[in-house]
């Protein structure tokens, strides 16, 4: 039987009307158990994945979390004991004025907190990491391209990136700290502020300069250690040198143990000796060691008291006679020329150069 006899007949098929194609089907009973049991399938074949992978996430972000919490408190322990160690080795009368308790805090929180971010940053992006590989995507595309763009942002920002290494270094190197007064080469000053890029210094005149870490090229710190004060005094060549000698121990003596000189002073005042000789004066030169910070204090007060002294004693300094000097009087006459000898009428020289008188006329008598 062909395909055209069957189609005749089993006659025309009916057309679809369109209350059968807008209505939706309903899904029955059976469907739902199909798609229950489909569902609960695909559970029993997966759930061992997902749970192996639910466990080694939350394992890894308890190991990060507990492994960061360790390392923040051992780096605040470490921080803390090596200030008590400073501390304690310090411990003299000379060590503790030499330890700045601000300065010292500034700087252990600066290298703490470096610490701290680098080690948070080290531990949060492995685990990072480890839970993308855990859930297998493929991370070497996203190292490249992490890789590529640090590249760029190194090349861009360079100058940041060296500020911020230069103040690392300078921060753990202890170079200086608040309170200070360096001596940075592009401006000097009293430092008031330490930061990873930027140093702030308070100059002579009350400005605040703002340099950056990286343009550091030297450091001359003023604070660290000791100072020490510098007092030439230049006296004239024939004056005893015993005497100014004498003079000036008397006068170191008296001022190292007079307060508060006694506290600026951390070491007598020595008189080295002659430093220079020229024709018509010497130099004798006096030093001594000092607070940081307070050499031109000691210096002008040790110039002041010289000077008192020398007045006192009689010694003459080159640029100046601090002793009386006995003047001569002055003639008032001394700078007047001789009289001359033609201001005298009388004299045979006025009357050799006077001229000759006419001669008196004759009468005649007729």
């Amino acid at each position: 039987m062909s395909l055209s006899a069957v189609l005749l007949a089993a006659g025309p098929s009916p057309s679809p009307t369109p209350s059968d194609s807008e209505t939706p089907r309903v899904p029955s009973l059976q469907d739902a158990q199909e798609s229950a049991t489909n569902a609960a399938g695909w559970v029993e074949q997966n759930w061992s994945t997902w749970l192996a992978i639910g466990l080694r996430v939350l394992l890894i972000v308890v190991i990060a979390a507990v492994l960061r919490i360790f390392v923040r408190r051992a780096i605040t322990k470490l921080i803390d004991r090596m200030n008590r160690t400073v501390q304690s080795v310090d411990g003299s009368a000379l060590g503790g004025l030499l330890v700045n308790v601000e300065r010292r805090r500034q700087r252990s929180q600066a290298i703490g907190s470096v610490l701290r971010s680098v080690a948070s940053f080290l531990i949060i992006g492995t685990a990072a990491l480890m839970i993308l590989g855990t859930f297998q995507i493929n991370l070497a595309p996203l190292l490249a391209s992490a890789g590529v763009a640090g590249v760029a942002i190194g090349f861009g920002a360079r100058n940041l990136v060296t500020d911020f290494l230069s103040g690392v270094f300078m921060i753990l190197e202890d170079q200086y700290g608040v309170g200070d007064t360096i001596d940075a080469g592009v401006a000097s000053g009293e430092v008031i502020e330490v930061g990873l890029r930027v140093t702030k210094l308070r100059g002579d005149g009350g400005e605040i300069w703002y340099v950056r870490n990286g343009e550091v090229k030297r450091i001359g710190n003023l604070s660290q250690g000791w100072a020490t004060a510098n007092v030439d005094v230049t006296v004239h060549a024939g004056e005893d040198l015993d005497r100014v000698k004498a003079t000036l121990d008397e006068v170191a003596e008296k001022m190292g143990a007079e307060e508060p000189w006694n506290e600026l002073l951390w070491g007598p005042i020595e008189v080295l000796g002659l430093d220079s000789v020229l024709l018509d004066s010497m130099v004798v030169r006096v030093t001594a060691k000092t607070m940081p910070g307070k050499s031109l204090t000691v210096e002008r007060e040790l110039r002041w008291r010289i000077k008192r002294a020398f007045d006192a004693a009689g010694i003459r300094i080159v640029g100046g006679a601090t002793a009386p000097v006995e003047e001569q009087p002055v003639d008032p006459t001394a700078g007047m020329a001789a009289p001359s000898v033609y201001a005298n009428a009388t004299s045979p020289q006025s009357a050799a150069a006077s001229p000759l008188a006419p001669p008196a006329p004759t009468s005649t008598t007729k």
